[in-house]
């Protein structure tokens, strides 16, 4: 690790950068199905974000190895429909251009983040990334983005997230540092600011506009 701490970004990915929320719902209900287990599309969509680690045994009231075993192998029928947001990539450019460390940082495993990076396009320009793979807890608990700084030698000072669910907020205010969010991901403006996000967009490409207005123009003019 860098005896220097550098400023960065946390960027969750399903939601935030591509729109993939509602095909991770349809994933699990499937999987559910073939295990004989059922929770309502809408009560799984409002848990995406999560990893299976925590999302199966909130639905169903416990835990279901099989279910979640199940769930990759429908998720991956569906990755030709995975579509990036519209100037994910160039925001990820733009922040990195002032001297930001990027770094995605999802429940997802890693497997399923390789597809989505080929579908972002923007390698070149993305630090590093943590997943399910890397930690013992998915969001709402901090592991991820507590990682991520660690791992890269990024300034928890200067340092905020940016994703789309209170899952996302709830890690970022426990790991101390602020997140931005949008609504790509199905949660209202109204849940977002009261989980506490620092502020809300329609999306990355609102971000995108108003970057220079934004708290993330801050990160990089800090000491």
């Amino acid at each position: 690790m860098s005896d220097r701490l550098r400023p960065g970004v946390l960027f969750d990915v399903d939601g935030t950068l591509v729109d993939t929320n509602y095909l991770h719902a349809l994933a699990w209900s499937r999987a559910f199905r073939e295990v004989g287990e059922w929770a309502p599309m809408n009560a799984i969509h409002r848990l995406i974000g999560m990893g299976g680690d925590q999302l199966v045994s909130r639905l169903l009231g416990k835990e279901h190895p099989e279910a979640a075993a199940a769930r990759p192998r429908y998720y991956r029928e569906l990755a030709e429909d995975v579509r990036v947001l519209p100037q994910a990539a160039a925001l990820l450019r733009d922040l990195h251009q002032h001297g930001l460390l990027i770094v995605l940082a999802t429940s997802a495993p890693a497997d399923e983040l390789e597809r989505i990076r080929t579908v972002i396009d923007a390698d070149d320009v993305i630090d590093g990334q943590t997943t399910s793979d890397d930690i013992h807890e998915s969001k709402p608990s901090p592991e991820v983005f507590e990682t991520a700084m660690q791992r890269f030698s990024i300034d928890p000072r200067r340092t905020l997230a940016v994703g789309d669910s209170i899952w996302d907020v709830r890690a970022a205010r426990a790991a101390g540092i602020g997140c931005l969010t949008v609504e790509s991901g199905g949660f209202s403006q109204h849940e977002l600011s009261e989980a506490g996000a620092r502020q809300v967009y329609r999306d990355v490409a609102k971000i995108f506009d108003q970057l220079h207005t934004s708290p993330l123009a801050q990160l990089s003019s800090g000491p």
